[in-house]
């Protein structure tokens, strides 16, 4: 927490839980009956004491009052029973809609945020907030709301009955709420910066889990599994640590409100003892007063723990407006450029200069200029780090260059939707992503609009219908979390086959091949030749044997192209090219 936030109120810091309103008022049916329900519960709970008076006053005198006195205090009893039921279930429906209303839009958020904020923020902690931090919102609508606004209605319902009952004892009552109040404005500021620190050590803990989780397998060949489980046993300690403050904290304010509270109940019933003996105030109406003075005493303890809670979720809340608030950096124009259709993909980068926002004093691209015509295949190769990737996510507007411009067909990338843009570009990563769903779903990931004999098709094509049949339930296999039940190779041609079903004009292959066997790789890089006809093709690749019939061979080195041309062009210049060709084909 900044000194800044500390400084501000505390009603203020509570402001963040109003970013809730315009999720509730989506469901407002179900909030007015919440407020009828609780209305109605509020006035059974106040009608209480009256009847319990009643009953001691008149009826223990014979005769047909007592039956009226006992049937008002169960018909009191049974209005209040249903009323409170109602407002338990419509308040925690609304819980429920309302935070998933909320988690859909921060997950919707999330998916359109650049790759500069997940190069930045651990997938881990997003999670977490989708998650951990949405429950306390959940807890503060289906009940905190809930006893909170009951809580105040019976506080002021009791006070006003109070006066009613008995004005001098009441006005000795009133004196015991500001001491009440005191403990919970002094520990509200420090409450909520500890109740955020939980929460951070809890999304901390579930990121290491996560990220360790997803690579179990380096874990496990590692022998690692020890130092994993004392790093994560680490972080949870942290987290009690943290959750152990905040629940100090927090019980330390509950139990000062309720003692002051109490205690200053005790004082006045002692008084009002005194009263009914000197025959000021009849035993019924003390009574009355003792069940009013307990409704709200116990009303404004459930405050105190009511306040608690709100600074914690308040605390969660701020790290979720925090990311709604996060500004998408790459987004459409208000106008975005109509395509053309069919589109030629024709690709020209003009001295792009482009930096990562992590590294921003190294260039990833300098003054890089690229001209690929329609149809043509252009091979990138260099040294690692030469610049060569960082042109493909460019090119899918992951990122928009420092200065230069990019274009298709003419079009700036940036006058284009990104959607548009990239429904045009087909890309078959080196380290290919799969779902855990089926095959089939896997690969008409590319087309969703696609059939099972269009899935099929683009298959065989990629080499991958043997295997896939061999399956126990064939296409309908699920794959596991990150295609854990495929082979690498297996995996890449999954990959390839998505692309193929995708018929884009514009074919991205970085690495597209490097995981397949020999056999394999022959046939994939047939099909990859019947893609490519007609297409405009970049291609990375480090096995300088897989792109040597290319149209033409970019040579890049820190961020730079030094060389191009064919690959017995760039043989004969001799330098970079020549040394890597050296180096796989002749050693």
């Amino acid at each position: 927490m900044t000194d800044t936030d500390a400084s501000r109120p505390a009603l203020k810091r509570l402001g963040s839980l109003g970013t809730l309103w315009p999720f509730v008022r989506r469901h407002v049916g179900l909030f007015s009956a919440w407020l009828v329900a609780l209305a109605v519960s509020s006035a059974a709970t106040l009608s209480l004491p009256p009847a319990v008076k009643q009953m001691i006053d008149h009826g223990f005198t014979g005769g047909g009052q007592i039956n009226r006195a006992f049937a008002l205090l169960m018909v009191v009893a049974v209005v209040m029973a249903l009323a409170t039921a109602a407002r338990f279930f419509f308040v925690s429906l609304l819980g429920e809609k309302v935070v998933a209303d909320l988690r859909a839009q921060l997950y919707g958020h999330l998916i359109t945020l650049g790759a500069g904020f997940h190069d930045r923020n651990r997938s881990g902690e997003l999670v977490s907030r989708l998650t951990a931090d949405s429950e306390l919102l959940r807890s503060v609508i289906g009940s905190t709301m809930s006893v909170a606004l009951r809580s105040s209605v019976t506080v002021v319902g009791s006070l006003v009955m109070l006066f009613v009952t008995s004005p001098r004892l009441a006005a000795w009552a009133l004196l015991g709420i500001p001491l009440a109040v005191l403990p919970i404005v002094l520990g509200a500021r420090r409450l909520r910066g500890i109740s955020r620190d939980s929460q951070d050590r809890i999304a901390d803990a579930n990121s290491l889990a996560a990220e360790t989780l997803g690579a179990v397998r380096t874990v496990q060949s590692h022998a690692r599994e020890p130092y994993e489980r004392g790093r994560f046993d680490h972080a949870l300690k942290d987290s009690i640590r943290a959750a152990r403050r905040r629940i100090r904290a927090q019980s330390l304010v509950t139990a000062s409100a309720i003692l002051l509270v109490f205690g200053a109940i005790v004082g006045v019933l002692w008084l009002g003892a005194h009263d009914v003996i000197a025959g000021r105030l009849s035993a019924g109406t003390l009574g009355q007063f003792v069940l009013y003075a307990l409704i709200g005493g116990g009303s404004v303890g459930a405050l105190a723990e009511v306040w608690n809670e709100l600074q914690r979720a308040s605390g969660g809340m701020g790290r979720i407006s925090e990311l709604l608030q996060e500004d998408i950096e790459i987004r459409a124009p208000a106008s975005p450029a109509v395509l053309p259709v069919p589109l030629r993909g024709e690709i020209r980068f003009d001295d792009v200069v482009f930096h990562y926002p992590q590294r921003p004093d190294t260039a990833a691209l300098e003054h890089f200029s690229l001209h690929v015509r329609h149809g043509e295949t252009v091979a990138l190769v260099g040294p690692s780090g030469a610049g060569k990737s960082t042109v493909l996510q460019l090119l899918l507007r992951f990122h928009d260059p420092r200065s230069g411009a990019l274009s298709v067909d003419g079009i700036d990338l940036r006058a284009m939707d990104p959607a548009a843009l990239r429904a045009q570009l087909a890309l078959v990563p080196q380290q290919p992503t799969l779902f855990a769903a089926s095959a089939r779903d896997n690969i008409r990931y590319g087309r969703l609009d696609a059939s099972d004999a269009e899935v099929e098709a683009a298959a065989r094509a990629a080499e991958a219908d043997e295997f896939l049949r061999a399956l126990p339930d064939g296409y309908d296999s699920e794959l596991g979390e990150r295609g854990a039940r495929l082979s690498g190779g297996q995996q890449q041609r999954i990959a390839i086959a998505r692309a193929l079903l995708k018929d884009a004009p514009i074919l991205l292959l970085d690495e597209a091949t490097s995981a397949l066997d020999a056999q394999s790789e022959r046939a994939v890089q047939q099909a990859l030749e019947r893609l490519m006809a007609g297409r405009t093709t970049l291609v990375i690749a480090h096995r300088l044997a897989t792109i040597l019939k290319a149209d033409r061979i970019v040579v890049m080195d820190h961020g730079r192209i030094i060389a191009q041309g064919t690959h017995e062009q760039l043989l004969a210049e001799g330098g970079l090219y020549a040394e890597l060709a050296r180096l796989q084909f002749i050693d």
